[in-house]
């Protein structure tokens, strides 16, 4: 998608800073972390959320797959929190399916 800025990230039109990448998906530091480590893990192919990819299991796992491998890769043994935000109401920032891999702390318990 043309003005989508993480489809940017992953033609190398927009840096980043990655941590993983693979045929499938790239993962990269948030630009605005909410925790001492927060990385994006997004596909490669433009997918607008997790609704629009619901029917992809194999995507959808992989996602997964890589979500543990970069938590395990950043030392997050003692861990972490994958988190997806869907639509308006859901708070999705950007309309491009992505992971958040937060950790490095205790998080909190509350749900905002």
């Amino acid at each position: 998608m043309e003005d989508c800025i993480f489809c940017k990230i992953i033609e190398g039109a927009v840096p980043s800073k990655v941590v993983y990448e693979d045929e499938i998906c790239k993962a990269f530091r948030d630009v605005a972390p909410q925790a001492p480590v927060h990385v994006l893990v997004v596909p490669k192919r433009h997918v607008e959320s997790l609704a629009k990819a619901a029917d992809d299991e194999a995507l959808l796992g992989h996602l997964m797959r890589a979500c543990a491998l970069v938590a395990e890769s950043l030392g997050l043994a003692d861990g972490y929190r994958v988190v997806t935000n869907v639509g308006e109401n859901g708070c999705q920032s950007v309309r491009h399916l992505h992971l958040h891999v937060l950790g490095g702390q205790r998080l909190s318990e509350k749900m905002s």
